[in-house]
C-alpha cells in the first residue's frame, strides 16, 4: 500500500503493479499502453470494478395540516383501480473502464511525465498535454526554465 496517493501499488492479474491510471477508457488504455511499452515498461491492464449502485431514494412523506380540523376526507377522490404502470427507462449500463499498471514498482507517472523521462516514438519529451491526450504532437522545445547564462 502506497504511503500516498500519488504512488499506488495493487496486484493487476496476480503481478504487484505501480498503478498508472484508474477509470481509464479503452482509448486511454490504448494510448497509454502504446506510450508506455514504447518507453520500455511492461503494461498489465485489468477491468476496473463496476462503481456501487446508489441506493434507491426514499418517498417523499405526506404532509398533513396543521389542525385535524381542517382536514379534508379525499378517500371519494381515490379510484378503485391504480393507474396503469408507466414505463421507467432502465438505467444505462455503467461505462466499461480499466485500470493500467506497469511491472516497475518505481515507476510514478507524475515523476517521469515532469522529469521528462517518457518519450514519445517520434523521439519528442511527452509533456503533461500530450500526456492528458490535449495535444497530439508533443511540444517540448519550450524548457520549464529559462537557463541564467
Amino acid at each position: 500500500m502506497a504511503i500516498n496517493k500519488n504512488h499506488e501499488f495493487e496486484e493487476l492479474d496476480n503481478v504487484k503493479c505501480s498503478i498508472v491510471e484508474k477509470n481509464a477508457s479503452k482509448e486511454r488504455v490504448e494510448f497509454l499502453r502504446s506510450l508506455l511499452e514504447f518507453n520500455g515498461y511492461k503494461v498489465v491492464v485489468v477491468a476496473s470494478p463496476p462503481p456501487k449502485a446508489a441506493p434507491a431514494a426514499k418517498p417523499a412523506p405526506i404532509a398533513k395540516p396543521a389542525n385535524d380540523t381542517d382536514a379534508v376526507d379525499n378517500t371519494a377522490a381515490i379510484p378503485a383501480t391504480p393507474p396503469p404502470l408507466v414505463d421507467i427507462p432502465a438505467t444505462p449500463p455503467p461505462p466499461e473502464t480499466f485500470t493500467i499498471g506497469v511491472t516497475d514498482l518505481m515507476f510514478n507517472p507524475t515523476n517521469a511525465i515532469f522529469g521528462r523521462a517518457l518519450h514519445t516514438p517520434s523521439r519528442h519529451v511527452v509533456t503533461p498535454a500530450y500526456w492528458e491526450q490535449k495535444e497530439t504532437e508533443s511540444h517540448d522545445e519550450v524548457p520549464y526554465f529559462k537557463p541564467w547564462f
